[in-house]
């Protein structure tokens, strides 16, 4: 067994690139050596800024010589099938054997392929990985035709055992592989031989190289903290970014420095975010002032001023960055102080979708919707509606135009700097959230007014044109939108009929198509030929909203007629009542994912539905929109269905129902009317009468009180009646009279238990 070390030299690889390039390099090498017929022990990748590494320990010394046998067309066949195996096997015709088979003879062909030593397969493999690897953006450089990240400098290929190591031959693009490789590019300048994986390491090591990207995370972490628990200060967590730095730096030396007093009165949020985005710099956070007052650079060498001038040349850049967010930050405060109307304002020129309209468009529906939900989250509907009209005017901040990842956020200070409410400040920074699957969901009943607003417009709005995920695809990102709802309604407690904001988002958005219609009038009024006037953009814009005058616009530069039409822009004809089901059957596949992570089975959200032929009707009926009471339901059946009753029942009731099924069907007639106890001819035929009163009698009360649990517990007391009936029973007696009865009987178990939940679709 020996061991291979890989490396490709080359430029700096992009930070990004680092751990997706580290697992297609394992990934390619090593099914290559398996397919040609290799084994290994393990393998472990690594990266450097200027490298990419392959450690494989018990790499076998050669592939096992292969005897495989193929059978082949008939020896009567025609030419042309003989033709086509030949070529299939490499082999010629007097190399194939003529064997009987049933009752005809075959050709077949015997392919022996004897072992190959692994320097050869090791060589075809890594050049073959190297000239397909799947960088996101490679180049080309001198006259070769070779792709890489960067120029691609030197190849480390060495083959190692108790015999000693060898370089494995091997040459792409006139570069040959050998024994040597670089150290730290300053520190450690030329080229130095290895002679294994251990070898490497610790010479590189020597060469100022850290080869373990986590372990120059922990050096970086550990290093930064030191410093600024040293200077009082404590350093503020970003995993993202030590990870990036931590794939800019070879050999890593953190250095702290402070940040000027003109800009520490900026929000926290806009110093770190400037800092990691343009310097790369960690923040550092005093806490006895709460405020960010420092900042950890990371230099790629170890300074003799023990960073003096490093620190010197970072703190100016970063005066000129704070200087431009100071600028930001201070006219930004003259606009909120003014009430944020130049914003608005200038939002009506912001297109949200093209077919929906602009951003004031948008929030005007956002507004008009968290008013309705407001006081079905127990948020005051003014205040609401306020929040709504305000939460997005920050788009049109200068600050949120440099950083657009602090929208929201910066709605929030601007919101507070204007005096308003601070239920309109927190709505301004929360009414995105949550964003994912782990985000903090916001409890401020405003914010989650406005929050859930959002996601139904946006919902409704795609859905109205037409715009739905499908497959993999979801440019618009609906599914994290209907997750967003769901987790607000869930993580609040929320009892909220979805059916209703539904109908109104699309009532809202059916408005807008009437306003759009009338500005598409005006513009044809404006219209003196088959061309356009020249004056036709000014009638829009006197008579149309901005919305439709940026659709005209679009069409008259593009001298298109047609382009006008209402079909193209403004017509949108809603089949309502198919789209709300279809939107809410939506709303249902993302419950059951979420719900899936907490162990409840999808059939059980399925059963808990109420039952319809058609999924998008049956999503639409009433209270399967109350998704708190629908959880609620599935959370009870998915503890019945862990009870000793709950599969036996299960087992009961379906035996049942495919009894009645199949009598239905073969009779032409439904079953549902006229069990009558007095045609019963045994003591456990009386019994699943009597126990179906008790049961009804209890489930229903217990179901409108939604107590599932009273309601489940009723429904546990039929698994013995039922049992015993099927066990002394025949329900298809000679008797029709009888047979009928039984069969009627058999419909009120289904019935029973269908108030609870549809039983016919839990699986299993």
């Amino acid at each position: 067994m020996a061991d291979l070390l890989i490396e490709l030299f080359s430029e700096e690889i992009p930070a990004r690139m680092q751990a997706k390039a580290r697992e297609d390099l394992k990934a390619l090498v090593t099914n290559g050596l398996v397919e040609a017929g290799l084994t290994y022990a393990s393998a472990g990748a690594f990266s450097t800024p200027r490298r990419l590494v392959l450690a494989i320990e018990g790499l076998s010394a050669e592939s096992r010589a292969v005897r495989e046998e193929r059978k082949g067309p008939r020896t009567d066949a025609p030419a042309a099938a003989l033709e086509g195996f030949l070529r299939s096997t490499g082999l010629t015709k007097d190399q194939l054997e003529v064997r009987d088979d049933k009752k005809a003879q075959v050709w077949f062909a015997v392919i022996e392929k004897p072992g190959r030593a692994a320097p050869a397969i090791i060589a075809e493999v890594l050049e073959t990985a190297i000239r397909a690897f799947p960088w996101p953006k490679s180049m080309r450089w001198g006259a070769g035709s070779l792709r890489w990240v960067r120029p691609l400098h030197s190849i480390l290929c060495l083959l190692s055992d108790e015999g000693g190591a060898q370089v494995v031959p091997l040459s792409v693009e006139g570069i040959t592989s050998g024994n040597t490789t670089e150290g730290h590019r300053f520190l450690s300048p030329g080229r130095f031989a290895v002679h294994g994986f251990d070898d490497y390491a610790t010479r590189l090591k020597r060469a100022h190289v850290v080869l373990d990207s986590a372990e120059r995370e922990a050096a970086i972490w550990q290093g930064a903290q030191n410093l600024a628990f040293a200077a009082g200060m404590e350093l503020v967590e970003d995993r993202g970014l030590l990870t990036e730095v931590a794939g800019l730096v070879e050999w890593p030396v953190p250095l702290m420095g402070r940040i000027g007093a003109e800009f520490l009165h900026l929000p926290a949020e806009v110093l770190q975010t400037s800092m990691r985005e343009h310097q790369k710099f960690f923040s550092v956070k005093n806490p006895k002032t709460g405020r960010i007052e420092g900042f950890v650079t990371v230099a790629n060498t170890e300074p003799a001023d023990h960073g003096a001038t490093i620190l010197k040349g970072n703190q100016k850049v970063l005066s000129a960055r704070l200087s431009d967010a100071k600028f930001f930050w201070e006219n930004d405060l003259r606009v909120a102080k003014a009430g944020m109307g130049e914003w608005l304002d200038g939002l009506n020129a912001v297109t949200f979708h093209n077919k929906l309209g602009s951003q004031a468009d948008r929030i005007a529906r956002i507004a008009a919707l968290a008013r309705e939900i407001a006081p079905l989250v127990k948020a005051d509907p003014d205040l609401a509606e306020q929040a709504a009209k305000l939460a997005k005017a920050d788009l049109r901040s200068s600050m949120v135009g440099e950083f657009p990842e602090l929208q929201g956020l910066m709605g929030m200070y601007y919101a507070r700097q204007a005096g308003l409410p601070e239920a309109v400040a927190l709505a301004a920074r929360d009414h995105y959230s949550p964003l994912g699957p782990t985000d903090t969901v916001p409890s401020d009943p405003v914010s989650v007014a406005v929050a859930l607003a959002d996601k139904i417009d946006t919902l409704t709005g795609f859905w109205a044109i037409d715009e739905k995920p499908t497959g993999s695809k979801d440019p618009f990102a609906l599914r994290r939108a209907a997750l967003g709802v769901i987790r607000l309604v869930l993580g609040n407690g929320v009892r909220l009929g979805l059916l209703a904001p539904l109908n109104h988002g699309y009532e809202l958005h059916e408005g807008e198509d009437q306003r759009h219609g009338v500005a598409y009038q005006a513009a044809r009024k404006a219209e003196v030929d088959a061309e356009f006037a020249p004056g036709i953009y000014d009638a829009v814009r006197r008579h149309a909203d901005a919305v439709a005058a940026s659709a005209i616009e679009t069409a008259r530069r593009a001298h298109s007629a047609d382009a006008l039409k209402p079909s193209v822009f403004f017509n949108r004809t809603l089949e309502s009542a198919d789209r709300k089901g279809d939107l809410l059957s939506f709303f249902h596949d993302r419950l059951k994912v979420f719900l899936k992570d907490q162990g409840i089975r999808h059939d059980i959200i399925d059963a808990c539905l109420a039952p319809s032929s058609n999924a998008a009707t049956s999503a639409a009926e009433p209270g399967n929109d109350d998704l708190t009471l629908l959880v609620k339901r599935a959370e009870a059946l998915a503890a019945f269905l862990k009870t000793e009753d709950g599969p036996n029942l299960l087992q009961g009731f379906k035996r049942a129902n495919t009894i009645l099924t199949q009598a239905e069907q073969k009779d032409g007639v439904e079953y549902s009317f006229g069990a009558d106890p007095k045609f019963a001819e045994t003591d456990e035929e009386r019994a699943l009468f009597a126990a179906l009163d008790t049961a009804e009698a209890a489930i229903a009360p217990a179901m409108r009180a939604e107590d599932f649990a009273a309601a489940m517990a009723a429904m546990a007391k039929l698994r013995a009646p039922i049992d015993a009936f099927f066990t002394a029973v025949q329900v298809n007696s000679d008797n029709p009279v009888i047979r009928r009865n039984r069969l009627n009987l058999l419909h009120r178990i289904r019935a029973i238990c269908g108030g609870v939940a549809d039983l016919t679709r839990i699986e299993g």
